[in-house]
């Protein structure tokens, strides 16, 4: 049975392996007492709502009039040596001099624009980190999903965490142990899953990338769009 350890827009939860963060914030950056620290074994994240809805709102207006989503072969993904069509739209924007490879796929970023920069200096801000390079997601509604797999791209630089932000509909994330997988689990471990709301971050930090799948599952109820901007810290193309 998954495990649910946040539901947004309550009040001060303490549901199983939920901790709270001191005031400092996620890693360091300025103090925000509304984080939510999430731990089981191996999985480190800290959860938060990081822009207010009239934000929130304001920034996916934005996305969805700026962004540049893939087309063609890139809107393809390789699955078991199979190219198939990606569920959902996907773009890259980053800095210069910056490759990412994944699903059989190098991508060239996008220069920045005026938006990114703004959601990703927020995050900088709040974390104390600092990212290069965002991968976005565009899920439609609930039938568009992404399948359970790690971040763990070779050019992604050496325990650096995943910030993801989210805005448009609330949708279920999913983590599952890589030892509790397949029809023949070497262990049994409850999937954690919580729910992504409008305007939110999702710190993933190291190791939870090494230990733990997630996945974005379909949700037919689900009519509204949604927008995912992972923000990652990626090493310089090797010349």
């Amino acid at each position: 049975m998954d495990r649910f350890l946040v539901k947004p827009d309550q009040g001060d939860l303490r549901a199983a392996g939920e901790e709270p963060v001191p005031s400092g914030g996620a890693s360091g950056g300025q103090p925000n007492p509304n984080w939510r620290h999430l731990r089981a074994q191996g999985l480190n994240c800290d959860y938060t709502i990081l822009f207010g809805k009239a934000e929130a709102d304001e920034i996916f207006r934005e996305l969805e009039q700026k962004v540049e989503y893939f087309t063609g072969a890139l809107a393809k993904v390789q699955v078991f040596g199979k190219w198939h069509n990606v569920p959902r739209k996907q773009a890259t924007y980053g800095d210069a001099g910056l490759t990412y490879t994944f699903s059989g796929l190098t991508l060239t970023p996008k220069p920045w624009i005026p938006v990114l920069e703004r959601v990703r200096d927020r995050v900088c801000r709040v974390t104390g980190q600092s990212f290069n390079f965002v991968l976005i997601n565009r899920y439609k509604d609930g039938c568009d999903h992404i399948g359970e797999h790690r971040d763990d791209e070779r050019e992604l630089a050496p325990g650096s965490p995943i910030a993801s932000v989210s805005f448009g509909a609330c949708r279920d994330f999913l983590f599952r142990h890589k030892d509790s997988r397949g029809k023949r689990p070497q262990r049994t471990m409850e999937a954690v899953r919580l729910q992504l709301a409008h305007g939110s971050l999702l710190m993933m930090n190291h190791p939870t990338n090494t230990h733990w799948y997630h996945s974005l599952p379909i949700r037919k109820k689900v009519l509204a769009p949604r927008v995912n901007l992972t923000f990652r810290k990626i090493l310089p193309t090797e010349k």
